[in-house]
Parts: structure tokens; C-alpha cells; sequence
């Protein structure tokens, strides 16, 4: 392996921390967008739950704020639970743009690095091509073993470009798939919310 590198030259170096970056970003994104992190089960229910028990007090909800992505969402609702809906819609909305944004994390820079690094085995392979030419200007084609080196440069860049964009287009793909998925899914439990405490403060209006 480490002779392969060698006689990858050294664009190897640059596509070999492409890699190791790519890796990295997908594994934390797996980390962090599993559902059970970003959308705890029933949440939304619970909430409704505190809400309707009156046991919700401020320790609450910053609990809820730090527990995961749709806490967060739900806690801007439920802090402002008693203004106008259209304050309340603007909070949680406010807060869904910070939240989707952090969903959304690396993803950019994992998108560059499936973009860059076939770029660079291209460029191995233009300075592999060059050397080859080189060689044979030089010594001409009677000899294979001057121009193995230029094409074999040229060869192990490309190879190793694609082995780290595929999986990293692949990656990018399907986490940008994932954070949209994510995000619907937040946006109907935080109108759920909502239109529970709106009917909840009509209720209470018509009572009074």
C-alpha cells in the first residue's frame, strides 16, 4: 500500500486527506442524525402532556431546549405559548432555521470533497501524462520501464480520486436526503404543537 501511495506522487497526500476528512464528516452526521437523537419518540405528545397537566415550568423546557433538534423547536413554541399564534409560529420558525442549519453541518464541506477530488486524480493524471512524454522525448520508446513510472502515476491518482469521491457523493447525497426528511418531519410535530395550544387558548377564551 504505502508504495502504491508513493507511486501515486505527491497529489496522493492532498486525496488521501480528502479521505480521511470525508470519513469523518459521514461517520459524526451518522452520529447525529439518527432519528432517536434529532426526533425522540412521542416527544410532541409528552410535551402536550406537561402542557396540559400545567407542569411545565422554565427547567422544563431548557431541558427540553438541550435534549434534541425538535426539543429545541418546541421549546421556542412553548416559551412564547402564551402570546398571539402569530408570534409563537415566528419563534418556532426562527428557531427551525438555526436548527436546520446546524442539521446541515459539514454536509457542504463533504459536497467539496466529492466535487475536488476527482479534480486532483485529473491533475495526476495530466502530470503523469506529461512525465511520460517527458520520458519518451527523452529516451525515447524502446525502453517500457522509463515511461511505467509516469503512467502508473497517472493511473493510481485517478483510481484514488474516484475511490474517495464516489463515497463521498454518495454520502453527501443522502445525509442532504436525510436532513429534508428530518426537517418535514419537525415541521408537522411543531404544527401539531401549535394548533393544540391555539384550540387550548380558545377553549380557555370561550370559558372565561
Amino acid at each position: 500500500m504505502v508504495d502504491i501511495v508513493k507511486a501515486g506522487g505527491w497529489l496522493m497526500a492532498p486525496i488521501i486527506l480528502c479521505g480521511i476528512v470525508a470519513i469523518g464528516i459521514i461517520l459524526e452526521r451518522y452520529w447525529t442524525l439518527q432519528q432517536k437523537r434529532v426526533i425522540p419518540e412521542d416527544l410532541t405528545s409528552k410535551v402536550w402532556g406537561w402542557v396540559k397537566k400545567d407542569a411545565l415550568d422554565q427547567k422544563q423546557i431548557q431541558l427540553l431546549y438541550q435534549g434534541s433538534a425538535l426539543g429545541q423547536i418546541l421549546a421556542a413554541g412553548l416559551i412564547n405559548r402564551d402570546r398571539e399564534r402569530s408570534i409563537m409560529k415566528d419563534s418556532i420558525e426562527d428557531t427551525g432555521r438555526h436548527v436546520v442549519h446546524e442539521l446541515g453541518r459539514y454536509l457542504d464541506e463533504l459536497g467539496t470533497v466529492a466535487a475536488i477530488t476527482p479534480l486532483l486524480g485529473l491533475l495526476g493524471t495530466v502530470i503523469g501524462m506529461v512525465k511520460v512524454f517527458a520520458a519518451i522525448t527523452t529516451h525515447g520508446v524502446g525502453d517500457p520501464t522509463v515511461l511505467a513510472g509516469g503512467i502508473s502515476e497517472a493511473l493510481i491518482t485517478t483510481a484514488a480520486g474516484l475511490s474517495v469521491a464516489i463515497p463521498s457523493l454518495i454520502g453527501y447525497r443522502y445525509y442532504r436526503s436525510r436532513v429534508d426528511t428530518l426537517v418535514v418531519d419537525m415541521e408537522k410535530e411543531a404544527i401539531k404543537l401549535i394548533e393544540a395550544l391555539h384550540r387550548r387558548q380558545e377553549s380557555e377564551s370561550a370559558n372565561a
